[in-house]
């Protein structure tokens, strides 16, 4: 029997951080329950208040697509985290898959191997590192070479994540963002629950993040690293699509034409020419 209620919780927890004034709603006196009320929100979706608690318990968990819409109406969802409840409510898009899923393309790796400037990675939905070019494995040779090849453990559970990561907790908080957002239908698929019940059971800060459900996939961003090797460089990453293989995200870094950060590269570059760049398969 499936015990777990990933609707139910995500409902619970944007209720819970929606104010009765960013809904439109008029109070006064003391309120016990932070954000709305299970009532205020059946009201505010056009659903009976029994309904709704029963899609908060799991007891109800496939709405209707004009339900799911009211809910996210009433409770100020974005497009990506209205999308995300739709996946929720609804069946997964394909049988998931054990395992590492489909390889990435032997074309694919021979145009990352010639970005000799350009550090990329392959992402799968679990945001494990499936592949990465010559200076995409010596940009994050520090997870890599410990045999880590999930970037949301390393971030959780690996004391040089914090180091690596000056911005540490900005990019948890947007790690966990990019998990929900790019695994909404894969909360039955083994590898991912394990991942999750590993960190909820060893990082307290995880816990706390996760029960958020902030929800934001990976498109554009600046991020800071502090390198064991070159020191502290600021990239802007881009996430593209790989639409010849299944649910796989081409992740590029790029830093500002001579800027001290491109410099930074150029010379993790030279120091990791004799390293070859081989693919990074998970291990988990």
């Amino acid at each position: 029997m499936d015990t777990r209620n990933p609707l139910g919780e995500f409902l619970r927890a944007r209720r819970e951080m929606t104010s009765p004034a960013l809904a439109g709603l008029l109070w006064s006196g003391h309120r016990r329950t932070p954000g709305l009320r299970r009532e205020e929100v059946a009201q505010l979706s056009g659903v009976s208040a029994d309904y709704y608690r029963r899609l908060e318990q799991g007891r109800e968990r496939h709405p209707s697509a004009q339900v799911v819409n009211a809910l996210a109406r009433a409770l100020g969802l974005n497009p990506e985290e209205a999308a995300h409840l739709h996946r929720l409510a609804g069946a997964p898009r394909e049988p998931v898959r054990r395992g590492g899923g489909v390889p990435v393309g032997a074309s694919l790796l021979r145009l990352m191997d010639g970005w000799l400037d350009t550090p990329a990675l392959i992402l799968d939905r679990r945001l494990d590192v499936l592949a990465g070019n010559r200076l995409g494995n010596a940009l994050f040779a520090g997870m890599l070479q410990q045999g880590e090849t999930n970037l949301v453990r390393f971030i959780f559970l690996n004391p040089g994540a914090r180091d690596f990561y000056p911005d540490w907790e900005r990019v948890a908080r947007s790690g966990l963002a990019a998990l929900r957002a790019d695994s909404g239908d894969l909360m039955n698929d083994p590898r991912l629950t394990g991942l999750i019940d590993e960190l909820s059971l060893k990082s307290p800060e995880f816990r706390t993040l996760w029960a958020r459900h902030d929800v934001r996939g990976k498109a554009h961003e600046t991020k800071r690293f502090n390198h064991p090797q070159v020191g502290e460089l600021t990239l802007t990453y881009d996430s593209f699509t790989v639409d010849n293989a299944s649910h796989q995200q081409l992740v590029v870094y790029q830093a500002e034409p001579g800027s001290a950060s491109r410099q930074a590269l150029a010379l993790l570059g030279a120091v990791e020419a004799d390293l070859p760049a081989l693919p990074a398969t998970p291990t988990r």
